[in-house]
């Protein structure tokens, strides 16, 4: 075996959360390269623009120049408030990020619509117009849980996970922390139902729960939109586009002599009795880890692609094939250059949603996403469609071009189509065709003369560009309360060790999950600068 190079850590997998790591891990001295299969790094935090193939068939991507287009993060939450957006100064690297005002906004089939603002007063005075009793229970709500999140919920993110029993035991001892059992004992369903009257308020608070992977039936998860209501931060936006905040990881990564290699992915980690020792590369050549190697692909990408049931103790291989994927986590996109933005009717019931970041259209009704779980788990598409997307040159116009904009919806969709995931791509463009017109019902002016260029991206895209997101699932594995907490991505595995020594996971299947966080990167670090006797130079515990 060639060897072609030697490190003191390996991280597979650029995305959000390699980087995070390897850019804490890089600043405390160590010699570390990060190998991304892909051309760019940022997993996710990926935008696109027309390239180099102008005559592509219309939905293999964006074909006219100027516009960026970001397929999959772009509702950034908090992401300024995060320890190691700080710590790594990302914003001296590049990142800048907006908290539109209005920040998100539910149109109702009759042109009516609920908006959330960023301040929570302007949000209550929206909502009475729907409910008083609801305004009032917001904000009651609001002041609730406002210290749960500050003193329970954030914290919580930003360290390993604790066994469930001593979870409970530390959190019943303070008053934030009983209010966060008691919210966390219930389903998401079960929350909503029980604090409010409005549907309008039920359908917003459900719809940001699954556009967040949880199953709104399952027990454990009432804590979500509890956060919901009680964070003072709300949803972000990259400026550039969401691949900008990868390139500030990136620029980092260098700047502490981290080295990064695309367009390359391992063959083979490299275990000798029971030591991860390197990775191999598809050509044989052997990349040497002196001290560790982190993986931020699935545990089953990992563990079994990888490493190989040989080398893993009896039994795991089985657990880790069970590991599962989520029902509710695929979807279909939607994404458009524009010569105008969409004008939504809702503008004429409240002014505000002309400026809204996040738009959710055609869900009227909570039995809409109840009925979710059932019909993506059966390979259906939803009876009606709905769906939530943005327009983000309003707030952020060097994603456009000379004045022009682009939006884009996303619609939660099952992965395996009629049971079959290719089946997406013969689907695509008729699917495209039936969420377009939808929107128009909400967004007339949305008209083939306005519109410049589209394409659509499916599930099956996702899973063929992210592997790591296998099934289209973009939280890269289900969030119940199995596989969450100490349990993920299952008991053995929950502190980002595995069994092989100096083997490490922290991507989006370690906890606490999936979406844009950066903690499961931030958490693993701190993990493994532990066991290497590191002198950590960043605050926080692990």
């Amino acid at each position: 075996m060639v060897v072609s190079a030697e490190y003191d850590g390996i991280v597979i997998g650029a995305g959000h959360n390699g980087l995070i790591l390897q850019a804490y891990l890089a600043k405390a001295g160590l010699k570390t390269l990060v190998v991304e299969r892909s051309a760019k790094v940022g997993g996710g935090l990926h935008t696109v623009s027309a390239g180099k193939r102008p005559d592509a068939p219309l939905a293999d991507g964006p074909r006219v120049a100027g516009f960026r287009h970001n397929v999959h993060a772009v509702f950034l939450r908090g992401i300024t408030g995060t320890p190691w957006f700080r710590d790594l100064d990302l914003a001296s690297y590049g990142a800048r990020l907006i908290e539109p005002a209005v920040n998100l906004a539910l149109h109702l089939e009759d042109g009516r619509c609920f908006v959330v603002h960023r301040e929570a007063e302007a949000t209550a005075r929206s909502l009475a117009r729907f409910s008083q009793r609801d305004a009032d229970t917001f904000l009651r709500l609001r002041d609730y849980y406002e210290r749960v999140v500050d003193e329970v919920m954030v914290p919580e993110l930003a360290a390993p996970p604790l066994a469930k029993e001593e979870t409970q035991r530390l959190l019943a001892r303070s008053e934030s922390g009983r209010r966060y059992l008691e919210a966390a004992a219930l389903s998401a369903r079960e929350f909503v139902e029980q604090h409010f009257e409005s549907d309008a308020v039920k359908c917003l608070l459900l719809a940001i729960c699954v556009l967040r992977e949880v199953d709104v039936h399952i027990r454990g998860m009432g804590y979500v939109p509890a956060q919901l209501i009680g964070a003072r931060g709300k949803a972000q936006l990259a400026v550039g586009g969401s691949g900008e905040l990868a390139r500030a990881m990136e620029r980092c990564v260098r700047a502490h002599h981290g080295a990064v290699l695309v367009n390359e992915a391992p063959r083979r980690i490299v275990v000798e009795q029971g030591v991860a020792k390197g990775i191999e590369l598809s050509d044989g050549s052997f990349i040497g880890a002196r001290r560790f190697i982190a993986s931020s692909l699935n545990p089953i990408q990992t563990l079994l692609d990888l490493v190989g049931p040989d080398h893993l103790p009896l039994g795991l291989d089985a657990r880790v094939e069970r590991y599962r994927f989520s029902v509710v986590g695929p979807l279909f996109g939607v994404h458009l250059a524009l010569q105008e933005a969409p004008e939504y009717r809702g503008v004429n019931f409240d002014a505000d949603v002309a400026r809204s970041f996040m738009n959710v259209v055609g869900l009227d009704r909570p039995e809409q996403i109840y009925e979710l779980h059932q019909r993506l788990s059966a390979g259906q598409l939803p009876e009606r469609i709905w769906m939530n997307g943005a327009t983000p040159t309003l707030h952020d116009p060097t994603q456009g071009s000379d004045g022009k904009q682009t939006a884009f919806v996303w619609q939660k969709v099952p992965y395996a189509l009629g049971g079959d995931g290719d089946r997406w791509d013969a689907m695509k463009e008729g699917h495209m065709a039936a969420v377009l017109a939808r929107w128009r019902e909400y967004a007339p002016n949305l008209t083939n003369e306005t519109i410049l260029d589209r394409f659509a991206v499916t599930p099956r895209d996702t899973e063929r560009r992210l592997p790591n997101m296998a099934r289209g699932d973009l939280n890269v594995g289900w969030l119940d309360e199995e596989q969450s907490g100490a349990g993920r991505p299952l008991p053995e595995l929950s502190q980002y060790r595995t069994p092989i020594k100096g083997l490490y996971l922290c991507g989006a299947c370690t906890y606490p999950g999936g979406n844009i966080t950066g903690f499961p990167g931030y958490n693993a670090a701190g993990v493994i600068a532990k066991d290497l006797g590191l002198a950590r130079w960043w605050a926080g515990k692990t």
